[in-house]
């Protein structure tokens, strides 16, 4: 009896709480900054070009294989003096489908062109539409960077 007294009052505590439920997709709960998503590329400010330079370490040391570097171009700007980047990448690849987001190709990356990024919602109805090229990875790291 004592039993479903008690359970009966934990009914009645929790009936007249306001519920903590969010309306996704139209509301969001904040992230914590430390939050992981998946990686994105940061954009240098100072030489106005990505910050990767296509080493490639990254691209070795994915476990799944989710980063591909494909094209390096010769840097106009290196050429200018106005950066000292020989090369620019001109397509980094990353498949959001194979991302174990595992923090690995920040962690290796010598120039720090990498950072998890905290976006984290990625859907579509194919698998093309999980592929990330330079532009979408630079746009991930400018939404963590504002907050978002």
């Amino acid at each position: 009896m004592i039993g479903v007294l008690r359970g009966m009052w934990t009914t009645l505590k929790t009936t007249f709480r306001h519920p903590v439920t969010t309306h996704y997709p139209d509301e969001h709960r904040p992230l914590a900054e430390r939050y992981w998503g998946f990686p994105a590329l940061i954009w240098d400010p100072e030489h106005e070009e990505p910050r990767c330079t296509g080493c490639g370490i990254c691209q070795r040391e994915c476990p799944p294989g989710a980063i591909v570097i494909t094209d390096l171009k010769e840097n106009p700007k290196f050429a200018a003096g106005t950066s000292q980047r020989k090369k620019v990448i001109d397509r980094f690849l990353l498949d959001m489908g194979r991302c174990m987001v595992c923090n690995i190709c920040v962690e290796v990356c010598p120039f720090d062109a990498l950072v998890m990024s905290h976006v984290h919602e990625m859907s579509g109805y194919a698998r093309k539409e999980l592929r990330a090229e330079v532009p979408r990875l630079l746009a991930m790291a400018q939404q963590k960077a504002g907050g978002d």
